[in-house]
C-alpha cells in the first residue's frame, strides 16, 4: 500500500527529531500528538462522461471524414464514410436478384401455368364425356370392352394431369413468392451493410480525436475516433489489488494533474468496478471533481491519494524510527514492542508500547 503526506502538515513535525549525544551521532525523538491522514495512492486519467472510442461495423477504406477534432456533434450524426467494394457488389447482386425474383417479373410463368390448368381441365372434361358415352354404348351392347377400357384410361390420365397442373401452379406460385420475399430480404440486408459503412455518433458530444486519416484501411477492431461529453468529466483511477478492499464510494480524494503540477484538487469516489484487470493487477474506481481546473481534456494524467482514515489527534513518531513494523529502541538501548495504527509516508501512530514522555533512538541502518 502506498501513502501520502498529511495534507494538514504541522511545522511541529520538524521539531520531532533532535540530535543528542552529538559525539555518538545517535538520533532520538519523542512521540507528539498531531493530526494524521492515511491514504491509498492511485494513478489515473481524466475521462469525459460517456467517452468512448468508435469502431466501424464493417472493414474497408476510409473514403471521407465529415468532422474534425473539437467539433460538436449530435447523436446519429455521420463521422466518416468507409468504402467497401465487396459490399457494394453484394448490394448490386442483391438488386439484380430482387428484380429477377419479383412477382411481377414472373407473371408470365404463372400465366403459362394457368393455361396448362385450363387445357388439362378441358381435356379431362372431354375425356369424361367420351368415357360416359362409351359406358352408355357398352350397356346397350354396343362397343367393345377394349374401347371402354381405353376410354376409362384416357379419362383417368387426363384427370391426373389436371390435378398435377393445379399442383404445379401452386408450387410455382409458392416458389415465386418465396424467392421474391427472400431476394427483397437479402437486398435489405445488403443495404443495411451499406448503411453500416457510415460511422455515426451515438451521443450528443464533442469529437475529441480523429484516430485515422482518409485512405487508411480499417476493420472492426480499429478505433477511428474518440467521442465524449463536452463538459462533464470524472477521474478513472487504478487501485492496486492489495488496497482495493479499503476503497469505497464517498471517500475523499486529493489529486494532482500533470497539466497543473502546482495545484491540488479535491474529488470523491463514486464507484468501484468489482473486477480485477489481470494485465495490470488493478481495479478501477471512478471519482468526481469537487474542485477542478477551468480547462480539462480527456486522458490528462492524474495522481491521487484516496483518504481511507483520518484522526485529528494521534500520538505520532517518524516511521524511520520503527523497524520490523512493530519495534523501537528506547534511550537505554532496549528493544520495545509497540502497536501501531494509522500511517502516512513520514509518520506512524502509536497505539501502545511507548508514551509521549519516552525518548527513542533511530535504529542503525
Amino acid at each position: 500500500m502506498a501513502t501520502f503526506a498529511n495534507m494538514r502538515s504541522n511545522p511541529l513535525i520538524a521539531l520531532l527529531v533532535v540530535l543528542v549525544s552529538c559525539s555518538e551521532d545517535i538520533e532520538t525523538t519523542q512521540a507528539v500528538n498531531l493530526p494524521i491522514t492515511e491514504s491509498v495512492y492511485a494513478s489515473g486519467i481524466v475521462v469525459s462522461k460517456d467517452q468512448y472510442d468508435i469502431y466501424p461495423n464493417i472493414g474497408g477504406i476510409i473514403d471521407e471524414i465529415f468532422v474534425k477534432e473539437g467539433d460538436t456533434i449530435h447523436a446519429g450524426q455521420a463521422i466518416m464514410k468507409i468504402y467497401n467494394e465487396v459490399q457494394e457488389l453484394n448490394r448490386e447482386n442483391a438488386m439484380l436478384a430482387a428484380d429477377y425474383s419479383d412477382i411481377n417479373a414472373n407473371k408470365s410463368k404463372l400465366n403459362d401455368a394457368k393455361l396448362s390448368i385450363e387445357l388439362a381441365k378441358d381435356k379431362m372434361l372431354t375425356d369424361s364425356v367420351l368415357y360416359q358415352r362409351q359406358i352408355n354404348l357398352h350397356e346397350n351392347g354396343l362397343g367393345s370392352d377394349v374401347e371402354l377400357e381405353q376410354s376409362q384410361l384416357n379419362y383417368h390420365n387426363s384427370k391426373v394431369n389436371y390435378y398435377a397442373a393445379l399442383s404445379r401452379y401452386d408450387e410455382l406460385n409458392r416458389q415465386i413468392n418465396f424467392n421474391s420475399a427472400q431476394s427483397k430480404k437479402n437486398l435489405q440486408i445488403s443495404s443495411s451493410y451499406l448503411n453500416d459503412l457510415t460511422v455515426t455518433s451515438r451521443i450528443d458530444g464533442i469529437v475529441y480525436s480523429i484516430l485515422r486519416d482518409e485512405g487508411e484501411m480499417v476493420n472492426q477492431a480499429t478505433p477511428v475516433a474518440t467521442i465524449g461529453d463536452a463538459g462533464l468529466f470524472f477521474i478513472e483511477l487504478q487501485i492496486d489489488e492489495r488496497d482495493i478492499t479499503r476503497i469505497q464510494p464517498g471517500q475523499k480524494v486529493y489529486l494532482t494533474l500533470d497539466s497543473y503540477p502546482d495545484e491540488i484538487f479535491e474529488a470523491e469516489i463514486t464507484s468501484v468496478n468489482p473486477i480485477l484487470n489481470p494485465a495490470t493487477k488493478t481495479f478501477t474506481a471512478n471519482a468526481v471533481f469537487i474542485s477542478k481546473p477551468d480547462i480539462l481534456y480527456p486522458n490528462m494524467n492524474a495522481e491521487a491519494n484516496i483518504v481511507v482514515m483520518e484522526k485529528d489527534n494521534a500520538l505520532l513518531i517518524p516511521r524511520n524510527f520503527v523497524y520490523h513494523d512493530s519495534l523501537v529502541i528506547n534511550q537505554a538501548g532496549d528493544t520495545i514492542k509497540i502497536e501501531t495504527g494509522l500511517k502516512d509516508f513520514k509518520m506512524i501512530e502509536i497505539l501502545s508500547g511507548i508514551s509521549a514522555s519516552d525518548i527513542i533512538q533511530k535504529p542503525a541502518k
